[in-house]
């Protein structure tokens, strides 16, 4: 009898036994299709990265070899001199410094503000301005190209980079996600602050923007690269090599040398341009992705 019993317990138990074999290999084949997608997804973003290097160092005579190889026969820092020879490269860099920084700059200082009192001020009308702000994302930037440039031209500031400045001094974007983390922070702290008499600027600076670090690096960020990277804006406010951000500066080369595109020069000077970028991404990465996920109170 007892052998009886062994055995129909042991029967009973093989079906939940093999489920949970089978619900291994499920997670198994899950975990591995993850990975070999993420491999994936990690060579197509890296490729463009590995061929501008290689092409950097690559002998102008073999960039336009066909078909391509995807290592040169030899090594060459010639494209790089052949850079310094064409463009001011120490003077468009620092135009680059300059431009980048002061609208990241200007830009969290009116956003913030802008953001504060979205967020934690009551005032009449404030869904509707807040809606028609919203409202403008909508409109491209093309669109207002024309008569930003009269409107500048007007005020003499075309071929300046005060000029490519000041109309990029604020962000709707920037407005609406530093609201949004305001927003999420507790009010407790502030209305608090309020009742001992502190004003708003003091609200901002003593409570708000010390749990706000994140997100200000998230957007100081985010502003830096777009416009370090940005070639439209500065290629129309700008006429002269001497004027033009390194980026703008590299791409008015194609074309401009001769017939023959060259692509060793335009990957030198992409690689210049794409350093600063790598390196101040490495030293913020971690608070970087703080802020891109925080949506709480920060201690």
């Amino acid at each position: 009898m007892a052998a009886t019993v062994v055995a129909v317990s042991r029967w009973h138990d093989r079906p939940a036994r093999r489920g949970s074999r089978g619900a291994r290999v499920r997670r198994l084949a899950t975990r591995i299709s993850v990975i070999v997608a993420l491999l994936i997804a990690t060579v197509v973003a890296v490729f463009p990265v590995f061929v501008t290097v290689v092409t950097a160092f690559t002998p102008s005579q073999e960039t336009n070899k066909w078909p391509p190889h995807l290592f040169p026969a030899s090594w060459t820092l010639s494209n790089f001199a052949a850079l310094g020879s064409l463009i001011p490269i120490g003077r468009q860099a620092l135009n680059s410094v300059i431009f980048a920084g002061g609208v990241t700059v200007l830009s969290l200082t009116f956003d913030t503000l802008a953001a504060y009192a979205l967020a934690r001020i009551d005032f009449r009308g404030r869904r509707v301005v807040f809606v028609v702000m919203v409202t403008t994302m909508m409109i491209p930037f093309q669109a207002l190209l024309i008569p930003l440039y009269q409107f500048l031209t007007r005020l003499g500031l075309v071929g300046s980079l005060a000029g490519m400045i000041v109309p990029r001094a604020a962000d709707v974007a920037g407005i609406f996600l530093l609201r949004q983390f305001f927003v999420a922070l507790p009010r407790d702290l502030d209305n608090a602050a309020r009742i001992d008499g502190a004003g708003e600027l003091r609200v901002l600076f003593s409570i708000i923007l010390p749990n706000a670090g994140p997100a200000l690096l998230t957007l100081g960020l985010f502003n830096f690269v777009g416009n370090w990277n940005d070639l439209l804006w500065p290629l129309i406010m700008t006429s002269g090599a001497d004027g033009r951000p390194l980026t703008a500066g590299v791409a008015a080369l194609k074309g401009s040398i001769s017939a023959t595109t060259p692509y060793g020069v335009l990957m030198a000077g992409s690689l210049l341009a794409m350093i600063p970028l790598v390196v101040i991404f490495l030293l913020v990465q971690r608070r970087f992705i703080e802020g891109v996920t925080a949506s709480g109170f920060k201690g």
